[in-house]
């Protein structure tokens, strides 16, 4: 049989939040929070990861497809001029009136202007379309051939 009475609380009556127990600030310590946290943290890194992957992968395809278009460029100049372009500039500006090879002055995935070296050093016969990279720089080791 209850009495009505409730039991008295020991304590002071007046909790603030950094007191009570289980409050965030108070359970940063605690290793579920903590293996919670470092969770969180190692996929935030991993999404961030993948997504630089992703765009440096996009950014060597439009590198290689921009190659290419200029590879084409080249040859159809030598096809018809009968020597190779001085420049980059000349497949946008040909010497021939009314040819046109090229809309614009190339450039890779990074924003750089594509290198063109005719005749090339392996073959003498065909030219070599050369990006540097991501760093901008001929002398790293990112050039895409």
């Amino acid at each position: 049989m209850s009495t009505g009475k409730r039991k008295k609380r020991s304590g002071p009556s007046v909790v603030l939040p950094w007191e009570r127990r289980g409050a965030w600030l108070g359970g940063l310590g605690s290793a579920r929070r903590f293996r919670g946290l470092l969770l969180a943290a190692v996929a935030l890194g991993c999404a961030v990861g993948a997504l630089n992957i992703a765009d440096h992968r996009a950014r060597v395809r439009a590198t290689r497809a921009g190659i290419a278009e200029v590879q084409r460029a080249v040859a159809a100049f030598r096809a018809e001029v009968g020597r190779c372009p001085r420049s980059s500039v000349e497949l946008v500006h040909p010497p021939k009136a009314g040819a046109k090879y090229l809309d614009e002055i190339p450039s890779d995935g990074w924003g750089h202007e594509l290198y063109v070296r005719c005749p090339g050093r392996g073959d003498p016969s065909g030219a070599e379309v050369i990006s540097a990279g991501p760093s901008g720089s001929l002398l790293q080791d990112d050039n895409i051939l």
